[in-house]
């Protein structure tokens, strides 16, 4: 996976954003350097320490930050259902503007993972003049369909795993499997909570499952992280992710003007190709990067959405 070798921050805190949160963030790399933020995944999976060897750092002012409710951000969306309505996208991304006026960034090339591409997308149609130049790898815009099909329509290529993550929703007829997930994570009582979470992280392991080399996820393990990334993951997703003013595709006009390089395997069956595809053909300028032998991540991806972003940073120049 790794790039470049492992190098640690430069400087890091907590920010105080809007509804008593406070986002975790740190900084590494050249403080010289071109500046990028780098948009983790789930939502909710944080964003660790791997992502820094993604880039160049001697390149890049490698920005990156837990986003709200997750990771070493506080307080965490798991510990009481009644702080989601604090965590939609628009919070969020309200929270990279405080943060790149807190570290005095003017722009900034924006690099987004699976969530966290549509998290960029919706950045980037919010306040295109601070972005420069946009990297998105394993795209998704997370409209309803995309949440239909992750949910449901992919029960077609794993009928019996989809009918155990079924019956664990406890849906009532005509219910969509989402909004029955979205009732069993907010439950008041922890064991349904638990329960929910337990099935949910399963189901994830199973539509990622057809990448070579695939191995369960051993962060859904542990008890905390499987009931904050299940919550998170349910609340965005029994929204849309929030869509605003018409949501991403219908604001493409807004972005239309700013590289963009578009990354994707196309054995991805979470978020099918058809995505990423359908950006590339209504988004003048934009570069289709697919990775034929691999699913929604991998070496290759990684490799090649670090190959874009300092190929991005060599024509800002």
């Amino acid at each position: 996976m790794s790039v470049f070798p492992a190098h640690e921050p430069i400087a890091s805190g907590r920010l105080p954003v809007s509804g008593g949160n406070e986002i975790y963030w740190e900084t590494s790399g050249n403080p010289d350097g071109t500046p990028l933020v780098h948009l983790h995944g789930g939502p909710g999976s944080g964003a660790g320490s791997w992502y820094r060897q993604l880039y160049d750092p001697s390149t890049f002012l490698i920005v990156s930050f837990d986003q709200r409710g997750c990771g070493r951000s506080r307080p965490l969306a798991s510990e009481d259902p009644a702080l989601l309505p604090m965590n939609t996208t628009a919070q969020q991304i309200a929270d990279i503007e405080a943060l790149r006026e807190h570290l005095r960034v003017d722009a900034w090339l924006v690099s987004g993972l699976s969530w966290g591409s549509t998290l960029a997308l919706a950045y980037a149609e919010a306040h295109p003049r601070r972005v420069t130049a946009m990297v998105l790898a394993a795209v998704a815009t997370t409209t309803a369909a995309e949440v239909e099909w992750i949910t449901e329509g992919v029960g077609r290529i794993f009928p019996r795993e989809w009918d155990e993550f079924a019956t664990a929703a406890q849906a009532r007829p005509g219910q969509r499997i989402i909004d029955a997930y979205y009732e069993r994570i907010t439950d008041p009582d922890p064991f349904v909570r638990e329960r929910a979470a337990r099935a949910w992280c399963t189901w994830e392991d199973v539509h990622v499952s057809l990448a070579h080399g695939f191995k369960p996820s051993a962060r859904f393990d542990d008890p905390g992280f499987r009931l904050l990334f299940a919550t998170l993951v349910i609340h965005y997703f029994a929204h849309s992710g929030f869509p605003d003013a018409g949501g991403i595709w219908a604001n493409l006009e807004r972005i239309r003007h700013i590289p963009v390089v578009l990354i994707h395997g196309r054995l991805d069956i979470s978020s099918p190709l058809a995505t990423a595809w359908n950006l590339h053909k209504q988004w003048p300028g934009s570069r289709l990067v697919v990775i034929d032998d691999e699913g929604h991540g991998g070496g290759g991806m990684f490799e090649a959405l670090s190959l874009a972003a300092s190929g991005l940073a060599r024509q800002l120049r």
